[in-house]
């Protein structure tokens, strides 16, 4: 092995390191509390070190992939977050959202292919966003500690399915549904949980 090749596999090897310490560290004190000192500090390597690799924590946060997606990503996509990524993470970003826009496109077409959506209206893009906005935001009041118990709502995600339903019966996605059967939409969710997810995988929880 060369030693351009030897430097770029103990770089990757040291950008793991510091991603894996990161996720410690927000798993323990949360995604504000994650410092670029501390994180140096815990990781055994100088802060210039670690600049060499991440302009700012939101650049961190970008690349981590991890079971915690949804908090990361409610952290990230907030505007003062957004401003602080360098533009190469924020292009990262964008192409690896580039499969998931191309799949969602493609679920939009095939439905309106078959009548099951109504042509013209909403392009694909525009659909696909409110579906986004309500899934993201739905997550983020789930999230919030306590928020959700103390207005009274105790199963949030049953509840954005529901929202989900309504949103896509007013664009006119057949078949159309009641948002109020509770029990066709637990049938639902279980069909899509056995059709598209793991067995494993609860998307209710």
């Amino acid at each position: 092995m060369g030693t351009k090749e030897r430097r770029q596999r103990e770089f990757n090897e040291r950008e793991e390191l510091f991603l894996n310490v990161a996720l410690e560290l927000v798993r323990s004190n949360g995604l504000l509390n994650l410092q670029m000192s501390r994180l140096a500090e815990k990781a055994e390597y100088a802060v210039g070190t670690l600049y060499l690799h991440f302009d700012s924590k939101e650049d961190l946060v970008f690349v981590r992939r991890h079971p915690d997606y949804f908090r990361v990503a409610q952290y990230t996509l907030c505007e003062v977050s957004w401003k602080a990524t360098s533009a190469e993470r924020r292009q990262h970003f964008l192409e690896a959202n580039d499969p998931l826009v191309e799949i969602v496109s493609g679920i939009v077409e095939d439905a309106r292919r078959s009548g099951d959506l109504p042509p013209g209206g909403a392009t694909a893009q525009e659909l696909a966003v409110g579906v986004w906005a309500l899934c993201g935001g739905h997550q983020q009041l789930a999230h919030a500690e306590g928020l959700m118990a103390d207005i009274t709502i105790t199963d949030p995600y049953r509840l954005m399915c529901r929202h989900l339903i309504a949103l896509l019966d007013g664009f006119g996605w057949k078949p159309l549904s009641d948002p109020n059967d509770l029990g066709a939409i637990d049938a639902l969710i279980a069909r899509v949980q056995r059709e598209v997810f793991n067995e494993e995988c609860d998307v209710t929880r």
